[in-house]
């Protein structure tokens, strides 16, 4: 008579086997992304349930681990790139075209980019708190001509997507007064962190005013916390647009399952979890259809956006103009 333990031990080697058998699709992804908080345990519920397939994601940097493995990287699928970043990368010639119909995006741009398909995007913000700061600057200029006193948190743009972002928003406002612009602001910087979390943990813990994030911060805060007192500085100047991006690699093995999972992410089950899996604006999915607290937030009239090619020739004079006036 087989014992529970030897049934048990049974049990677990064949799922484990048939685990083994199943296809393996690698998304190389950000460390944010397999967080407990992140999306990445949803997506691989999601796309599991359809693909008969294993999705393992593979965290840490993204294109800078690409290109050092080049056509020996076991990635399938680059999951969180930006058009900040996106010239080096298709230059690379280790990605594909997608083949995805770009026809059910609802993006504030026209997006008709071959290789890197968007999922969700959101606008750069100097994020308060209402009841610490009652009465927010009401534009840029307002922000920079404030009182020293007002203290701010930023993101380093050598270490940090929303840093480089930061510099470029200021470049896209001021131009060839961008440095000037950054001169005024320095005495308010109460610090510059190296990336986005711990800036953002700062202003929540009350250390400073204001906060370097996005437009859609305040929905965590609304859906998860029930709070209604961050919001997001709206400027008619305009504000940054970010879009978060995938691409398939030129040479995976396993380009059925790649091709799959592109069309994945504009499906309506990804783009109806995205905006609280990743705290963000689903790319194909109509306002209307976004989730109640979303559907709350103040978004810009103006969106300001660099293509690739703009993007990374302003990157170095962006941030030499920064680490400059910060310097002073």
């Amino acid at each position: 008579m087989k014992t529970t333990a030897t049934i048990f031990a049974a049990g677990c080697l064949t799922a484990g086997t048939a685990l083994a058998d199943l296809p393996v699709l690698t998304v190389y992804a950000g460390d944010y992304v397999v967080s407990e908080w992140g999306p990445g345990p949803k997506i691989e519920e999601l796309f599991e349930a359809e693909c008969g397939c294993d999705l393992q994601f593979k965290p840490g940097d993204l294109l800078p681990r690409i290109l050092l493995e080049g056509e020996h990287t076991e990635a399938d699928v680059v999951f969180g790139l930006n058009t900040d970043v996106t010239k080096k990368a298709r230059e690379s010639g280790l990605f594909a075209p997608h083949g995805v119909d770009l026809s059910p995006l609802t993006l504030p741009i026209d997006w008709t980019d071959e290789i890197f398909l968007p999922y969700n995007y959101g606008h750069t913000a100097f994020v308060y708190n209402t009841e610490r700061l009652s009465e927010p600057p009401e534009s840029f200029e307002a922000l920079l001509n404030a009182p020293d006193d007002l203290k701010i948190v930023i993101q380093d743009p050598r270490s940090s997507i929303s840093g480089l972002a930061t510099v470029l928003w200021v470049e896209a406002i001021y131009g060839d007064g961008a440095e000037a612009a950054w001169e005024k602001l320095a005495p308010k910087i109460l610090t510059v962190t190296k990336g986005w979390s711990e800036s953002y943990g700062l202003f929540t813990d009350g250390e400073a005013d204001m906060v370097m994030s996005y437009t859609t911060s305040p929905a965590y805060h609304i859906i998860a916390e029930d709070d209604r007192t961050k919001k997001a500085a709206i400027f008619p100047e305009g504000h940054y647009f970010m879009v978060e991006l995938a691409a398939k690699l030129a040479n995976t093995d396993q380009p059925e399952l790649a091709d799959a999972f592109m069309e994945f992410l504009l499906s309506e089950p990804f783009q109806e979890m995205i905006a609280t899996g990743n705290w963000s604006i689903p790319a194909a999915l109509p306002r209307d259809r976004w989730p109640e607290g979303f559907r709350e937030l103040d978004l810009p009239e103006k969106v300001l956006f660099y293509t690739e090619d703009e993007a990374a020739e302003l990157r170095d004079t962006a941030i030499d103009a920064w680490r400059r006036a910060l310097s002073r």
